[in-house]
């Protein structure tokens, strides 16, 4: 019996990673944005061409990462 949970448990863990791991993939054919969402400024082509869908400048996004908050 409970080694069936533990194996329920454990395909839940394996199914919520699959999932996230889904979500953040990076789609290489999205398209960039040419001006940054948080503060406006036009983020450099080889950024746009090394980051696909990046929507953020190199600085924004390090306060994002950072968990400072948005640059607005």
């Amino acid at each position: 019996m409970a080694t069936e949970i533990i194996d329920q448990a454990n395909e839940l863990v394996e199914l919520n990673m699959a999932h996230a791991l889904q979500r953040i993939r990076i789609d290489r054919n999205r398209a960039s944005a040419e001006h940054c969402e948080e503060c406006g400024e036009a983020i450099p082509e080889a950024r746009r061409a090394a980051v696909a869908g990046c929507k953020t400048c190199v600085d924004c996004q390090q306060l994002i990462e950072l968990g400072a908050g948005h640059a607005r």
